[in-house]
């Protein structure tokens, strides 16, 4: 048989990475999501080279959601380990240097440092929702929602219920920060991740000064350090954050084959990264990320004051004004039941796996075969509270009518349509206060499965959801995007650096809301919400296994 010639563009493509690679002129970007950690190197145009990936699960200490700090390190050095050797293997170059980097992570929660660098208690993360009463207190003194996940919440909710470490605090960050602190020793966020500690003016692109004022004196005699001295400096998309250290360096590669100084960008949020991953960072735009937790982000024109528990006032990474509606749960579930489903195949010996795609795959796809309502099947995929729902602990449900269906076509739809119902019924109270938007665009692994999540999607918000071809590779890509423009943006906006530089011509493909699709939802979220007392009474009734005596 004749060999086929090698596609020449392929041929310049590698000749120009390698050069590429050799030259450190590449960036990186890293996003510890909350099951993955994950690296992303990308070429000098923004085309994605090379990947690393290592997983973690948060756990409960002492009745708040978290994450050991070892286990941040060993997960970034796994996952950049990991794409060094992709590296090697796939270019036969040993990566030692990179242009500009930059770090994202999980928004929000609660890390507090005294003046030594101690963690004073254990790492807080957005799951946690026992900040209900600090919350509240400060959306009335702001005038403006205050969400439970957010770090002057936690920070508050510390004050109020008068714990030891309080007086000691000497820095608040989120995850991101606290990375990019350790790599650069710079303690400064992105105005994207800083909008998740406390309001932001985005007039100033600052810390909102009367609020600030405001606080201060509400905590006066609890604390003698000012809000100000606490948090981090807020940065905006395109401005330098400083550049790793020789000890950054080793942090990310221990065997000290990474060379110091690249250029940092601004830390930021998993919202900011899929904006910029799904090219929605201008005014009317629109996204939707679903991972652990699932939520859609709306830019807005202007300001606006929207004060309602369902939506959080928030930024992009350039700064202007965003509308998100967040909800903790979003599809660990629907990856729990289908990790579960692989099992019993391979037990029965009926399936071989190849890759967890696959399983997806198959599985995910017969939720088109089912029943447009589920066929009376009901799932309730809160592992968590979820304040939109007024769920204040979580347990997932699965429930059906005496005469339903009970199908792997309508169990699977359902658990589908459940990771986007309390999103539908946020979006539903945003559209209630005047906010528009053209279309959204989704991103996440769930979208991997070519035409059903984004199809269910579109039933479920009925509005067209558009995937681009980076919609699968995850905020870490989104991240490396922005150290690139901490590189080369400098004279021109994040919006026309992505929509001109990184996207070009790149097709999205939108898919219109099927109308039966709508309609089958709706009759689902009606009967779903008929059930949230009785699934929020599922957590008082079965308590969490480490909360129990275990005698197995």
């Amino acid at each position: 048989m004749k060999a086929e010639k090698p596609d020449p563009r392929s041929i310049t493509w590698t000749k120009r990475t390698v050069r590429e690679l050799e030259s450190g002129e590449c960036s990186l970007g890293i996003e510890l999501g909350s099951t993955n950690i994950k690296s992303t190197l990308v070429s000098t145009d923004g085309t994605p080279i090379a990947s690393g990936s290592s997983s973690w699960e948060n756990t409960l200490v002492d009745g708040h959601w978290s994450y050991a700090l070892d286990d941040v390190w060993s997960g970034i050095q796994e996952s950049f380990r990991n794409l060094v050797q992709t590296v090697s293997t796939d270019f036969g170059v040993r990566l030692t240097s990179v242009a500009s980097l930059g770090i994202s992570a999980m928004m929000h929660g609660y890390l507090a440092f005294d003046k030594e660098g101690e963690l004073l208690v254990p790492f807080r993360t957005w799951r946690d929702t026992t900040t209900g009463p600090a919350a509240e207190k400060l959306t009335q003194l702001f005038r403006v929602n205050i969400p439970l996940r957010w770090s002057i919440s936690h920070y508050y909710q510390a004050i109020l219920d008068h714990e030891d470490h309080v007086p000691r605090v000497d820095f608040l960050t989120t995850l991101a920060g606290y990375v990019h602190w350790k790599l650069t020793g710079e303690k400064v966020l992105g105005i994207g991740d800083a909008v998740g500690m406390f309001p932001i003016d985005s007039s100033t692109h600052t810390y909102d000064t009367e609020m600030v004022t405001a606080f201060d004196e509400l905590v006066a005699g609890a604390t003698e350090k000012k809000l100000l001295d606490i948090l981090p400096e807020v940065l905006v998309a395109g401005e330098e954050a400083g550049h790793l250290t020789a000890e950054g360096a080793k942090l990310l590669d221990p065997t000290g084959g990474l060379k110091s100084g690249a250029l940092a960008c601004p830390p930021e949020g998993d919202a900011g990264t899929g904006m910029v991953a799904t090219n929605s960072v201008r005014p009317r735009s629109g996204n939707v990320s679903v991972g652990t937790s699932i939520f859609a982000m709306l830019v807005l024109d202007e300001p606006k004051k929207i004060m309602n528990s369902a939506i959080d006032p928030v930024a992009t990474p350039s700064g202007d004004p965003v509308a998100m509606v967040h909800c903790n749960n979003g599809a660990q579930e629907v990856s729990t039941w289908i990790e579960l489903f692989a099992e019993v195949a391979v037990a029965f010996g009926k399936f071989k796996i190849n890759s967890m795609d696959e399983v997806y795959a198959a599985i995910l796809a017969e939720a088109l075969h089912g029943d447009k309502s589920c066929g009376g099947v009901v799932a309730y995929n809160y592992l968590s509270g979820e304040p939109i729902a007024q769920v204040n602990d979580g347990r997932p449900v699965i429930t059906r009518s005496s005469d339903a269906t009970m199908s792997l076509a309508n169990f699977i739809r359902a658990e589908l349509f459940s990771c986007f119902s309390t999103l539908a019924i946020g979006m539903n109270t945003l559209r209630e206060e005047g906010v528009d938007f053209d279309a959204l665009y989704a991103h996440g692994g769930l979208f991997k499965t070519e035409g059903v999540a984004q199809r269910l999607l579109a039933a479920a918000l009925n509005t067209p959801v558009g995937l681009a071809p980076s919609a699968a590779t995850g905020g870490s890509w989104g991240m490396a995007i922005l150290a690139l423009y901490a590189r080369r943006g400098k004279n021109t906006s994040l919006a026309d650096f992505l929509a001109e530089e990184i996207f070009g011509e790149t097709e999205k493909r939108v898919i219109e809301p099927v109308a039966a699709d709508v309609e089958g939802f709706r009759v689902f979220l009606e009967r779903f919400t008929n059930g949230l007392q009785w699934a929020s009474g599922a957590a008082q009734a079965i308590p969490n296994v480490n909360s129990t005596n275990r005698t197995e």
